[in-house]
């Protein structure tokens, strides 16, 4: 029953999802809005919807650990896993704005989630000003989106309105349902496997509720549709933050506790993968093939070094020191040589 339970609530939380951006999408596209922001905005806040729907569930039942988990877990896979994946299956152009300004404001919220978790805790003032920041980010967005977008009016084809309405209602209805089912199990299976509720959150619940946003960009990169692809993950980290945290940490009774590994390991590790998004993005406009192999692999070795951690192994030392001491320095100079590189002799393309 448990494992049904899982998997029916894994399974509610992408349908909901896709109805929700589905329904959504199509709304903003009638009020002309550019697609970059509309992967910005509606399909990247659609698609953390399950994110947002676990995480209040979790920490209203009072397992802290499952909701910043999920949060911290999820804006790693959105980078590592799906940017990487992505990119190796075709290579995913980057739009100037993301280089100028949101990927840079996704690393300046992730240094400000960490400076507000040194009391170890995200209360509810905390969460007031990351929803505050949420409403003026989507604010200058949907403004500036309105600017650049063209004047075409959606095709005559197009359902009407009631059905879209309809979508969005219905997928927030199967969010709530699937989002109850999937943290009952995946508490279940915490206590089975002997780890934490921070380390489910930050791997199984985390990939499971970004599978959305793995759909949404894999499918937007082989339809060409490449802003969307990107802008979908830096918008969906962005949301994650503001909207996911911040509401989390308003509505929860005691705020979110946050333990000493999550503040010492996994939020630097969340603000480092932010920081690579900078000059991967900014060498040639475009995230290539090897780079995404790059954050592919880094997704793997994060993944391992969890499960090394929870399990205790032996190996776990001698793992870390080679990825701090070798694999790390390497991949930094690296990127500071590509990115000095097209800073001195900038590409035509």
């Amino acid at each position: 029953m448990t494992i049904a339970a899982f998997v029916v609530g894994l399974v509610l939380l992408i349908v909901g999802a896709e109805g929700l951006v589905r329904g959504a999408s199509r709304l903003a596209a009638r009020l002309g809005i550019s697609s970059l922001i509309i992967g910005l905005t509606v399909v990247a806040f659609g698609t953390s919807s399950p994110e947002l729907a676990v995480s209040l569930k979790a920490a209203i039942d009072d397992k802290a650990g499952l909701a910043m988990g999920n949060v911290v877990g999820s804006n790693v896979f959105n980078v590592l896993f799906i940017l990487g994946l992505s990119a190796l299956i075709v290579p995913l152009a980057v739009a100037q704005q993301l280089v100028r300004f949101d990927i840079p404001l996704m690393i300046v919220l992730s240094g400000l989630v960490l400076l507000m978790a040194l009391d170890e805790a995200i209360g509810r003032f905390d969460g007031l000003v990351l929803v505050s920041c949420l409403v003026a980010y989507t604010t200058f967005l949907l403004r500036h989106g309105k600017r650049a977008a063209s004047p075409e009016s959606p095709a005559g084809t197009s359902p009407p309105w009631g059905i879209d309405l309809l979508l969005v209602a219905g997928g927030l209805g199967l969010l709530v349902l699937g989002s109850r089912w999937f943290v009952e199990g995946a508490v279940v299976f915490a206590a089975y496997l002997g780890v934490s509720d921070q380390v489910i959150g930050l791997t199984i619940i985390a990939a499971g509720t970004s599978l959305p946003e793995l759909v949404t960009s894999i499918i937007a990169a082989l339809r060409g549709e490449r802003d969307i692809a990107v802008g979908n993950v830096v918008g969906s980290n962005v949301f994650n933050l503001l909207g996911v945290l911040g509401l989390t940490g308003l509505l929860a009774p005691t705020g979110i506790a946050l333990s000493p590994a999550m503040i010492g390991f996994d939020l630097p590790v969340m603000i480092a993968v932010a920081l690579a998004c900078l000059p991967i993005c900014f060498t040639g406009g475009q995230i290539s093939r090897w780079e995404g192999g790059v954050f592919f692999g880094y997704y793997v070795a994060y993944t391992l070094y969890l499960i090394l951690a929870a399990a205790r192994h032996d190996a776990l030392p001698g793992f870390g020191m080679a990825m701090l001491y070798f694999v790390l320095p390497i991949t930094a100079l690296t990127l500071a040589l590509l990115a000095f590189r097209d800073l001195r002799w900038p590409r035509t393309r």
